[in-house]
């Protein structure tokens, strides 16, 4: 299928990843009323795949839309040209906003990617059987947990996966700090039979930009 992709950047910003949080804190308070920017029915979480994913890339402060929300995050674009950071109000003199629709599901062939922010990948519930297994068995451990994020996510966007998705990954550990907690992230390559648009999340903490990927070549 296809999906409706909006890429928002705020440009020439010197941020730091950290600040997609804040971002996303600032716009999901001035726009209460939309859920769909901050995943909060008042006071409670609500459990779905973000459809509005803010992220730091290169220090350049990049807002995905997805679906129905590429409009709204294309309007943000067109209306803001002042955001705050840490009660600092910082004026947006340079901004993007691309519109694209892209392919998304199964494929008979491999697509490379790799992930440019870390992959939040484990939750307690795996987390110690992880870190007690063996070389081969963690493999065995995130390829399973991967091929569950790309199955989540496609829930969130309406597609059924009805063929058997496939990965191979080539993935190191590194050190995330969320909220002041370790978590254990991971960088690196994967190979999956699966198209994903760049700039996607997978994993856990995707709104706030952790897991995002992009193609590789």
């Amino acid at each position: 299928m296809n999906i409706d992709i909006c890429k928002l950047e705020l440009q020439n910003i010197d941020l730091k990843p950290r600040d997609s949080e804040k971002i996303r804190g600032y716009l999901g308070n001035k726009y209460i009323e939309n859920d769909i920017l901050h995943n909060h029915n008042q006071d409670k979480f609500i459990y779905r795949y973000p459809m509005v994913q803010y992220k730091i890339i290169d220090k350049t402060a990049m807002i995905i839309g997805i679906g129905k929300a590429s409009n709204l995050v294309a309007n943000i674009g067109i209306i803001e040209d002042k955001i705050l950071i840490d009660d600092k109000l910082i004026n947006i003199y340079e901004k993007s906003i691309l519109r694209l629709n892209q392919n998304y599901g199964c494929k008979d062939d491999y697509i490379e990617y790799k992930f440019i922010t870390p992959w939040i990948a484990l939750n307690q519930n795996n987390i110690s059987k992880y870190k007690n297994s063996n070389n081969v068995d963690k493999e065995e451990i995130l390829k399973k947990i991967l091929v569950g994020n790309i199955i989540s996510m496609s829930k969130g966007l309406d597609y059924t996966v009805k063929e058997k998705i496939h990965c191979w990954i080539n993935l190191k550990e590194k050190e995330v700090i969320i909220k002041g907690i370790k978590h254990i992230g991971f960088v690196g390559e994967f190979k999956v039979n699966f198209d994903i648009p760049d700039y996607l999340g997978l994993g856990k903490s995707v709104s706030k930009g952790f897991g995002t990927i992009k193609k590789v070549g």
